[in-house]
């Protein structure tokens, strides 16, 4: 049966790993080559940085503006970091969800747990493991960007969201990129053929049952 004939319901994939175990580069591709997934945009009260884009990147927002939108429990899961507001609107995520198309959530742990919470049907969690925390460190040293007590925070932070893996529908290992890719699409096959996505199946069933032989 073709996806244009029956429409299937979009999910919430929310990928989740402590710096430097692959998230980035697993969502980015996934985003890049799937047409059916796009990456939520989120709100967020902070100052654009160079090259992002109003509603692109971010929906920047002023701190009154955030909080008004809360109030109406407008999202799906919210923090604050660095005294700044980040939320994911809830309205255009269900409508996405409604058209077919998926969305990625690029959240920690507690954000995770928050959609699972606010739409507990559609969200997929799946955790990305280092190999081992000495893989981990030198992912996080061989990429340039942080300085040697920065890398010392990320890898305190790592043990603390490691051990929140229970939690999550799926654990990936990152040991080998290409393998780790091959997996995450496996999952997002899967898990996109679950009946409960299926609303026009209950429908076609009873089609079915009504046919003469």
């Amino acid at each position: 049966m073709s996806s244009e004939a029956h429409p299937r319901r979009g999910l919430m994939l929310a990928l989740v790993s402590p710096s430097g175990a692959g998230k980035t580069t697993l969502s980015r591709r996934l985003v890049e080559e799937d047409a059916d997934i796009a990456l939520s945009v989120s709100w967020t009260t902070r100052a654009p940085r160079p090259g992002e884009e109003d509603g692109v990147h971010y929906h920047f927002v002023d701190k009154d503006q955030f909080r008004a939108h809360r109030a109406q429990d407008g999202f799906l899961e919210w923090a604050e970091v660095h005294d700044h507001y980040y939320g994911s609107p809830r309205e255009s995520a269900f409508a996405t969800l409604q058209s077919g198309r998926d969305l990625m959530f690029d959240v920690d742990w507690q954000g995770a747990l928050q959609l699972r919470t606010s739409a507990p049907e559609d969200v997929v969690k799946v955790f990305i493991l280092p190999p081992s925390m000495a893989e981990l460190k030198r992912r996080l040293i061989s990429r340039g960007q942080d300085t040697a007590e920065v890398i010392k925070k990320r890898m305190t932070n790592a043990y603390g969201e490691i051990s929140r893996w229970e939690n999550f529908d799926y654990v990936l290992v990152n040991a080998d990129i290409e393998d780790s890719y091959h997996c995450l699409k496996t999952i997002l096959a899967a898990e996109r053929m679950r009946r409960a996505r299926q609303p026009w199946m209950g429908a076609f069933v009873q089609g079915l049952l009504r046919e003469d032989t």
